[in-house]
């Protein structure tokens, strides 16, 4: 990853209401939710959540997928892990693994997509 990426991300957390989404559907894993559901949850209008995810979708952090009238967002599992992987190659010096195992077969072996290049 890099270091323009993960900023970009940082900054579309930086939101209170962004960042509850965000936690919300990774809670979800990978049902995720309708827009209007994300909504009732959070008690969040529905013009000001549909800015959020936006915003959202468009750092790379939720997919959408069209389901007839509604629209089903989910955390982008993986590019969180990427993330993690980021923050955490150099912990303790570079010697990752005195800190514990950040990998993410370790930290969400569900979330790993066998045809990524994401380790």
């Amino acid at each position: 990853m890099k270091k323009i990426t993960a900023t970009t991300i940082f900054e579309s957390l930086s939101s209170g209401v962004r960042l509850d989404v965000y936690r919300l559907l990774v809670k979800k894993g990978t049902d995720g939710m309708v827009a209007g559901d994300i909504g009732s949850a959070l008690d969040v209008p529905p013009t000001n959540l549909s800015f959020h995810l936006k915003t959202l979708t468009h750092t790379g952090l939720l997919t959408v997928e069209q389901e007839g009238r509604f629209q089903r967002y989910r955390a982008n599992l993986p590019l969180m892990l990427e993330l993690i992987a980021y923050l955490t190659e150099e912990c303790c010096g570079g010697n990752p693994e005195q800190c514990g195992d950040f990998s993410a077969q370790a930290i969400c072996p569900q979330c790993i997509d066998t045809s990524s290049d994401i380790k």
